[in-house]
């Protein structure tokens, strides 16, 4: 129907406007290692397996390319410039190409071909995916199409069907798996109608308080200016602190369900250092406090039960967790896309899980400062304290008493800040490729964690 060569020159130019592209560098090099025509008739679906090299390494890549004859209209691609590969050759004459997740017909034909009993009929796309392809079905379905490819079971598909059927009743029922060979293509799972992410929730707890210290009244006592009032976050309408605590408490079910699922062993805390200091050594800024950084990471090696190694979620945050009538669900079991798959499936400890949470927390903080050009300094950081407090208070008891972090609270203090700076640190290589204006969000981080 079209040739490899000519779907690999169309992909140099349209794989690095994808959000989901993780090469940081442009390919210098893109091959087309497999084929599939899913579709024969107008419009054509093409399955895709690009092989990408940027002159570091090699990745795989799934694109589902549609074709239409060149001049057919297809309305659903105006404010989508991005999603289209242009005009291509083809065998039956020319055509134009584009994602064909974005044309709601073909998204539906492809879940009935996951699922041939599975009736839907309308598929909407998730708007800011970065490293997949997220549609909606009938506000019932949720379609997830792995970008990336790897050998092997994906950790969406893997820790959610495990889970799911060992009882924990905080993820999403998976309803069906799309694979070729022995890669994971996509899962299609319930969808969560009417929950409210972890993000908003607490963007929405931040702006509640800010409101209610502008509008609080200043008393004039004298002809000196008053200082500024302070609010408690306990007294703001949108208090988060019950929730925080909440979603500590399934936090640490989480991990206990973890243990139990995939297994425990002993924790190795030199491991764990190596670990952070190879991050350390990859991520280059100049306000790094680095002799701050390796007294973190020498301070971990010295602990001598830093309780065990589980496998864990890999990149927890607000965005991941969805708060619904029924409580609080866990999305997303992928890992930080930044990260090599065998890291992000070796075990470590649930710490870091708390970590990427309590980092979390303080992003919501600032980005909610942002939003009122840096006023409110004191109740963020107020806002801070309390959640994270709150998160704690939920997840330690449930989680000592498991056994799936320390017992001793020392241990675990230190065992945290290392996983803190950690993700930190991580944090500062991502912000730096995508968000330059808000590294310094974690370089904060950093300076807090080198001198507690």
């Amino acid at each position: 129907m079209i040739s490899p060569d000519v779907l690999a020159k169309a992909l140099i130019e349209f794989l690095p406007r994808q959000r989901w592209f993780a090469a940081s560098e442009m390919p210098v090099d893109v091959t087309v290692a497999d084929v599939e025509v899913l579709r024969t008739a107008w419009p054509v679906v093409v399955w895709v397996e690009a092989r990408v090299g940027t002159g570091a390494a090699v990745d795989r890549y799934q694109v589902l390319v549609a074709l239409r004859p060149s001049g057919e209209p297809a309305p659903f691609l105006q404010g989508h410039p991005d999603l289209t590969l242009g005009e291509l050759d083809t065998d039956a004459g020319p055509a134009y190409g584009y994602d064909a997740l974005v044309d709601p017909d073909l998204a539906v034909e492809l879940v009935r071909r996951m699922a041939p009993d599975e009736h839907v009929e309308r598929a909407r796309l998730v708007p800011g995916e970065q490293s997949n392809t997220s549609l909606v079905l009938d506000e019932h379905l949720f379609l997830k199409v792995f970008r990336r490819l790897h050998s092997g079971p994906n950790p969406e598909v893997e820790v959610t069907r495990e889970l799911f059927e060992r009882a924990f009743l905080h993820v999403v029922e998976p309803v069906a798996v799309w694979r070729r060979g022995d890669t994971d293509l996509a899962v299609l799972q319930g969808y969560l109608g009417g929950g409210v992410d972890g993000w908003a929730m607490a963007l929405t707890s931040l702006r509640d308080l800010f409101a209610v210290h502008e509008t609080q009244p200043i008393p004039i006592i004298s002809d000196v200016a008053p200082a500024p009032q302070r609010v408690d976050p306990s007294a703001a309408g949108g208090d988060f602190s019950g929730e925080a605590e909440r979603l500590g408490e399934m936090t640490a079910e989480l991990h206990v369900a973890m243990a139990d699922v995939f297994g425990h062993a002993p924790g190795d805390a030199s491991a764990w250092a190596d670990s952070i200091d190879d991050w350390l050594r990859r991520v280059q800024h100049p306000d790094i406090d680095r002799d701050g950084v390796r007294a973190r990471i020498d301070a971990l090696r010295r602990v001598d039960d830093p309780g065990p190694a589980i496998r864990v979620h890999g990149d927890y945050h607000l965005g991941q967790v969805m708060r619904t009538d029924e409580g609080w669900y866990v999305l997303d079991f992928e890992g930080e896309p930044a990260r090599s798959i065998e890291e992000r499936r070796r075990p470590t400890s649930a710490l870091k899980d708390v970590a990427g949470m309590l980092r979390s927390l303080h992003y919501a903080s600032m980005v909610a400062m942002f939003e009122r050009d840096e006023e409110h300094t004191h109740e963020a950081a107020a806002w801070e304290r309390r959640n994270r407090e709150a998160f704690l208070a939920g997840y330690l008891p449930k989680a000592r008493a498991a056994g799936v972090v320390p017992d001793d609270q020392t241990a675990i203090s230190v065992v945290l800040a290392a996983f803190e700076t950690d993700k930190a640190l991580y944090e500062v290589g991502y912000e730096q490729a995508h968000r330059p204006d808000w590294v310094r969000i974690p370089l904060a981080a950093l300076r807090r964690l080198s001198v507690k």
